[in-house]
């Protein structure tokens, strides 16, 4: 009985570290065009080579166009960084430029004034926190 056009993968030895998921169709596609070529004879042997070389082809230029886009995606977290710390960065200058105002309202209308403070400055951190834990989450 002859061996079918894609054998099974064979698994791979302890030692040796697992491949991509590219090198494992590669593997597979050349272990399929020898099994054709054992079954078809060497008569089709240059067929069986330029289907092989076709497909190589076809995964080189996957992975090519993968390594190309690496740098955009790069570039494009670096920018999204770039802009939520820029926003944090807004919102902390904001928040210091209300908060003067907002201490000296609440620590003169309430009695005791310490209290009025904490309320008002407790009300501003937890808002700068929650901007930051946001950005975080979006950026995950």
């Amino acid at each position: 009985m002859s061996q079918p056009p894609y054998p099974q993968h064979r698994p791979q030895h302890p030692g040796r570290p697992r491949g991509s998921h590219a090198s494992y169709e590669t593997r597979r596609d050349v272990e399929a065009a020898l099994a054709a070529r054992e079954e078809l004879g060497p008569e089709y042997t240059d067929q069986v080579a330029a289907g092989l070389a076709d497909r190589v082809e076809q995964l080189a230029a996957m992975r090519l166009a993968e390594l190309r886009r690496e740098p955009e995606r790069d570039r494009a977290r670096v920018d999204q960084e770039t802009v939520q710390r820029k926003n944090q960065f807004v919102l902390g200058i904001v928040s210091l430029g209300t908060g003067i105002p907002i201490t000296a309202i609440s620590g003169s209308l309430v009695e005791p004034g310490l209290l009025g403070v904490m309320v008002a400055w407790g009300g501003i951190i937890s808002v700068n926190v929650a901007h930051a834990l946001s950005g975080r989450r979006r950026s995950s």
